[in-house]
């Protein structure tokens, strides 16, 4: 996620300069077929790049806002799990009490496995929704249960029913009232809805024709805008056709950056950041002493 104010010049045109030199070559090779073939026969009608580039303009502010609302969706679910993270160990820690059948020591290691145990949970899920091949989250819980959560497809809902069943035995073992049970599984039951939504966001593939239909009428629209000026500016028009056309190829590449927010991507959600944030906190609410360093920025420009 992008967290500085100014963007840097160098960064503009690292992002864009392969459209820029694509834009001004077409431009280019627009204005000399116009000069050479076209001019021979008609003038090229100028209500073509009228008409598409109104259309145009439209058609990529849709595809743009569609992409943001993915973006804005992923952001508020993770800010969500933020909050239910914060909670869920302070209902661990606060709501659980020793009874006849558990003890104060195996109470104490049981809020222990449920607060790292939901940070696995938190790390699994980065790893599906990435898809990544890097496992961070089995050093949060024992060899034996991470072992079972890898057989199954869905890593991060296996854990959640290791917390389920956790939230049952405090139950019965009367470490918890009902109150205190329907409190907790809620909790539960929030983490699971919040993954389903940060899964349906990232299976869900924004459609390949807006993205194929919009550039290709952008380049049509760059030819037009070429060969319509040209009979009047001539050599000129390589340069505003060009001006005009990177405007539009910038302006639907950046909102083509935001419709993968998972992605490890100076535009995506920065769950690197969210999850070592929660990490933090929960063993920090924990007493741990061995707290990691949160993820630093790169560059002061953005997190992952």
């Amino acid at each position: 996620m992008l967290i500085s104010k100014n963007v840097r010049i160098g960064r503009i045109i690292s992002g864009t300069g392969r459209y820029a030199a694509l834009d001004l070559l077409i431009c280019v090779a627009a204005f000399l077929v116009n000069e050479y073939v076209v001019s021979r026969y008609f003038v090229f009608p100028a209500v073509i790049p009228t008409i598409l580039g109104t259309a145009l303009a439209f058609f990529v502010g849709f595809n743009n806002n569609q992409s943001y609302d993915r973006w804005w969706e992923a952001r508020k679910i993770w800010g969500a799990i933020v909050n239910d993270s914060r909670t869920w160990a302070r209902q661990i820690i606060q709501y659980t009490t020793s009874s006849e059948s558990l003890s104060e020591a195996e109470l104490l290691s049981l809020r222990r496995i449920a607060v790292k145990r939901h940070i696995a949970f938190l790390y699994a899920l980065k790893k599906n929704l990435r898809k990544s091949g890097v496992s961070e989250h089995d050093k949060f819980i024992d060899p034996e249960e991470f072992a079972y959560v890898e057989k199954d497809m869905n890593v991060p809902n296996a854990i959640l029913s290791y917390q389920s069943k956790l939230v049952e035995d405090l139950y019965k073992r009367e470490a918890i009232d009902g109150f205190q049970f329907m409190e907790m599984n809620r909790m539960v039951v929030n983490f699971c809805d919040e993954m389903g939504k940060s899964e349906r966001i990232a299976n869900t593939v924004f459609p390949t024709t807006y993205n194929y239909y919009t550039r290709s009428f952008i380049w049509i629209f760059i030819i037009s805008t070429t060969m319509v000026t040209a009979n009047s500016i001539g050599p000129w028009s390589v340069l505003f056709g060009a001006l005009v056309g990177y405007v539009f190829l910038t302006t639907h590449s950046v909102g083509q950056a935001l419709v993968n927010p998972f992605e490890p991507l100076p535009t995506g959600v920065p769950l690197d950041q969210i999850t070592r944030t929660i990490e933090i906190n929960l063993l920090q609410m924990l007493g741990e002493t061995d707290i990691p360093e949160p993820v630093q920025s790169v560059d002061g420009e953005y997190v992952l």
